[in-house]
């Protein structure tokens, strides 16, 4: 989870994977992401025949930090890479504040 000042930003790469084989979910303040990918393939020669099944399947959750647009997060796929981009709401910046030093 990255801070872009005005947004925070998730980046999962996911090399092979379209946006059909990838969900993005939000609930109860906690963002989903989970993929799953299936491929078959087969090839009959003259004298030998090859069945492959490849199967992998993933999911990672985060907390959303308070502060942000729920209703603007959006997300793609670039070249294998997801971006969920989490838009902050007007006055999300925290408020510093000095925390005094006691002598004990």
């Amino acid at each position: 989870l990255a801070d872009r000042g005005d947004a925070y930003e998730i980046t999962a790469e996911l090399p092979g994977m379209t946006e059909k084989e990838v969900e993005v979910k939000l609930a109860n303040g906690v963002l989903t992401i989970k993929g799953e990918k299936r491929e078959e393939s087969e090839e009959t020669k003259k004298d030998y025949y090859i069945s492959e099944r490849r199967y992998g399947a993933f999911q990672r959750s985060f907390r959303v930090p308070d502060g942000v647009d729920a209703d603007r997060i959006a997300a793609h796929v670039s070249d294998g890479v997801l971006t969920v981009t989490l838009p902050k709401t007007a006055g999300a910046e925290p408020e510093g504040r000095t925390i005094a030093i006691t002598r004990k």
